[in-house]
């Protein structure tokens, strides 16, 4: 029997909202008609899209062209151990139509990008930025404001996070706040830094949450603010944000009217630095029994397994040891992804070393293509 929008079987599943004075039968109608994307099925968009499914939310797209890994686990909940190597979005329908086969699930196994941002951005009432770069983030951002849609975004780092529903309507966008990505030295991925597995389910939930508020137009949503979470003290703070006048895409003069792809941030302040792919360096090292490898990766990490037989050195203490060194040798620098041994790059070539080589990836990437011997981390 059905009851308005309702199924018996939904108005049960969702009896402990129906007797809340701000949900009721008009809002959980009104959570089925809605509908919200997700870009990143990762860290923190498992726990939003757990949410947002058992929530009743109609119609949930997930977008993310990656695949289950191992090293995903302890934070990706939507994942169990025989996801690892399955597409996420297939992995994450799977798991939603069991939490709730009331929501339509939409799966885009692409990246977002200029060309698909605009037309995926309008099919969907409120975005959920889940995403762990910047240039998908200001994609996210630009689609959002040229599309006039509410953008829940936020982001995570070790133990602290941080959260604010972006709506140029209403509020300031992202670019308001951050009118143009940090220098690419200044960025350090979480796959360099670390992040506690809870921490992005707390964020995650709290994504969700305003989502929510959002489509049923209660409480305050964070418009104007960016709330901190600093998991290690325990602490929420606040910070009052503004709309910029001077937005290069909300403000009142606007330079932005179109998507842009911007490049990965892979290199420091425009600077391309010398390179090696995991490839050449496999040949290389057959090759050429002169070639230097230097590892700046911290202790902990060298136990876990390295390239060959390098120099260890920890980045921190680069500086301090060039001199043992042999500026006659060609140097190929690696760390776990690529960031850190850039930071080794620039610093060895600005102390004279004149042949010195950055590794694409670093051992993260040596092990997911050349060598599965050397355990991921």
């Amino acid at each position: 029997m059905q009851n308005g929008l309702l199924s018996d079987q939904e108005i049960k599943r969702y009896g402990r909202h129906l007797v809340m004075p701000e949900v009721g039968m008009a809002g959980q109608e009104r959570l089925k008609r809605s509908s919200v994307l997700l870009v990143g099925v990762g860290g923190l968009g498992s726990p939003a899209a757990l949410y947002l499914a058992a929530a009743g939310v109609g119609r949930i797209g997930l977008i993310d062209p990656d695949r289950v890994e191992e090293s995903n686990l302890h934070r990706q909940v939507l994942f169990g151990t025989d996801s690892v190597g399955l597409p996420k979005i297939e992995a994450a329908r799977d798991r939603l139509v069991s939490v709730n086969p009331h929501v339509a699930l939409e799966l885009h196994p692409e990246r977002l990008e200029s060309g698909n941002a605009l037309p995926l951005v309008r099919g969907y009432d409120v975005v959920l930025d889940g995403t762990d770069n910047f240039p998908t983030r200001y994609l996210v951002n630009d689609a959002c404001v040229l599309s006039g849609k509410p953008n829940v975004h936020g982001a995570i780092f070790r133990f602290e996070g941080q959260l604010s529903v972006f709506d140029a309507r209403r509020g300031p966008c992202y670019r308001c706040v951050f009118p143009e990505p940090p220098p690419a030295d200044l960025v350090t991925s979480c796959a360099e830094a670390g992040v506690l597995g809870v921490l992005p389910g707390i964020v995650g939930a709290m994504q969700a949450l305003e989502a929510i508020k959002l489509i049923l137009e209660r409480g305050e949503p964070l418009i104007g603010r960016l709330a901190l979470l600093d998991t290690l003290a325990f602490s929420i703070g606040e910070i009052r944000i503004r709309k910029d006048p001077g937005c290069p895409i909300c403000g009142e003069n606007p330079t932005i009217d179109r998507l842009v792809d911007s490049d990965p941030v892979c290199s420091t302040e425009g600077e391309r630095l010398p390179a090696l792919d995991v490839f050449a360096l496999r040949d290389r090292l057959r090759d050429e029994a002169g070639l230097l490898l230097l590892d700046v990766r911290e202790p902990f990490e060298v136990r876990i397994g390295r390239i060959g037989d390098p120099i260890p050195i920890p980045l921190g203490r680069l500086e301090a040891s060039l001199a043992d060194l042999d500026r006659s040798r060609e140097i190929v620098v690696y760390c776990h992804t690529g960031i850190r041994s850039a930071h080794a790059v620039r610093l060895l070539r600005e102390a004279g070393f004149p042949r010195v080589f950055n590794l694409t990836g670093g051992i993260d990437a040596w092990s997911a293509r050349i060598d599965p011997s050397v355990p991921r981390y």
